[in-house]
């Protein structure tokens, strides 16, 4: 077909009974959907001759021979061979991958940043894209990086891919389309994206200017983590998860696909749109959740428990227990421990800590830590409430409190997170964050009793 008048549009299946603005419920379900009737063969993945002439092509997320093998099939306009030709390095200066250890920057301490602020000259997801940390190596597929990113212009015949990783993507400000292989995801604030390694898309401004954070995952897939005495409810429940119906796009218009690849980037040149995946079936797709939905636990007669219990998703590790990253969540909330301190408690451990602030006033922190910025705190240095904070919740009234207007989060990994030069040299550095414990005094009288 010709293209469309609006560059926007995909040809998408039609609305189906319980569903949401066209998506599937559910976290890691193996979901079916075509969007022309009868593209999807039955019984079978692999027919002689597909329906409609297209080509059957399955896209894998992990070993054939995996206990729980992640795949997608698809039928698709053209295979992905067509979407691939002869490769040309591009430099994409601001966004790096691990390993990535500046030997000017120290990242041995406790760090916090304003929001990075947008810049005049127009930027799309790929030219917009600022690494603040890195962690682990990209090449064996352990560890992380943490982005911000500022994006103003869509990407108009541009499609992207990382073999490198998965991106879990927190929008903070403005609205983002991605349109994908797999169907279409609107991102907004309060909600996050999981884009899978290797699936090809397009992101496009809905409302602009947007900014955001995103957390590119080198190592195992996201997945939900074990729930174990908390038992089968609460937390992040499964079918508040939502996978795209299928959707394509049959342009022929001459396109550049720009590929992530062991921390280098890559482009080449086609003569068509590659979203053309007609039908799908499969375990391995992009999803999104809304973050309010997230139904938090907690203590309900004392003291503070451990922020592992407000995991959303968990990126395992080969340690059991010690997750390559978690996405941790704090949002609002009831508080209604007995004699106990209920913000986070003063620690170190041998988590690297990232956080990011949605909206609100994050507890521990009231003053300075604001909507849009970032705060690190590397593993084994100490960290916690400002003298402010402690003051409040050793002296306040302990009756039942709700926590309104907040919604901050975590990439906390195992890995030692190394500043980026733009984050030590460009972004908005708080100089003074490391003062904010300071004035915190000296309390101990060694009286016996005294409390």
């Amino acid at each position: 077909m010709n293209r469309p008048a609006d560059p926007h549009d995909m040809i998408q299946a039609p609305s189906i009974t319980g569903l949401h603005e066209g998506y599937m419920p559910g976290f890691a379900n193996d979901f079916e959907t075509e969007a022309l009737p009868g593209a999807l063969p039955q019984g079978m993945n692999s027919p002689q001759k597909c329906t409609y002439g297209l080509y059957g092509e399955q896209l894998s997320g992990t070993a054939f021979t995996a206990d729980q093998p992640e795949r997608t099939w698809c039928y698709r306009i053209r295979p992905s061979v067509k979407h691939s030709h002869r490769y040309e390095k591009i430099d994409l200066p601001h966004w790096k991958s691990a390993p990535c250890v500046d030997p000017d920057v120290i990242s041995l301490g406790q760090y916090r940043w304003d929001p990075v602020p947008h810049s005049e000259k127009g930027l799309t997801w790929l030219t917009g894209m600022r690494t603040m940390t890195t962690a682990g190596d990209v090449n064996t597929q352990v560890g992380m990086a943490s982005h911000i990113y500022l994006v103003t212009e869509s990407m108009v015949d541009s499609y992207f891919f990382s073999a490198d990783s998965e991106l879990l993507v927190v929008p903070q400000e403005g609205r983002l389309r991605f349109a994908t292989e797999l169907g279409i995801i609107d991102l907004a604030p309060q909600e996050i994206a999981i884009i899978p390694r290797g699936l090809v898309y397009r992101v496009e401004v809905l409302e602009g200017p947007c900014r955001g954070f995103v957390c590119e995952n080198y190592g195992q897939k996201f997945e939900l983590p074990g729930r174990g005495p908390i038992g089968a409810n609460c937390m992040a429940n499964p079918r508040d998860f939502k996978a795209p119906v299928a959707a394509f796009e049959d342009h022929e218009v001459p396109s550049t696909v720009t590929i992530k690849w062991c921390g280098q980037f890559h482009e080449t040149k086609i003569g068509h749109s590659p979203l053309d995946v007609v039908a799908w079936h499969g375990n391995y797709a992009p999803y999104k959740y809304d973050l309010t939905t997230y139904c938090p636990v907690g203590a309900i007669l004392f003291d503070h428990p451990d922020p592992s219990i407000f995991t959303v998703l968990t990126a395992p590790s080969g340690v059991p227990g010690t997750a390559n990253i978690d996405f941790v969540l704090f949002r609002e909330r009831w508080m209604v421990a007995e004699d106990t301190f209920r913000p986070p408690w003063y620690h170190k451990n041998i988590m690297s800590e990232l956080m990011g602030n949605i909206y609100g006033q994050y507890d521990a922190k009231p003053q300075g830590f604001v909507p849009g910025g970032m705060s690190l705190h590397n593993m084994m240095l100490p960290h916690g409430p400002d003298k402010n904070a402690f003051e409040g919740a050793s002296n306040s009234n302990l009756g039942p409190e709700k926590l309104e207007n907040t919604m901050s989060f975590m990439f906390e990994t195992r890995f030692p997170q190394h500043l980026t030069a733009f984050a030590a040299k460009e972004a908005p550095l708080q100089d003074d964050y490391i003062d904010c414990w300071s004035d915190i005094e000296k309390k101990f009288d060694g009286t016996p009793g005294l409390k």
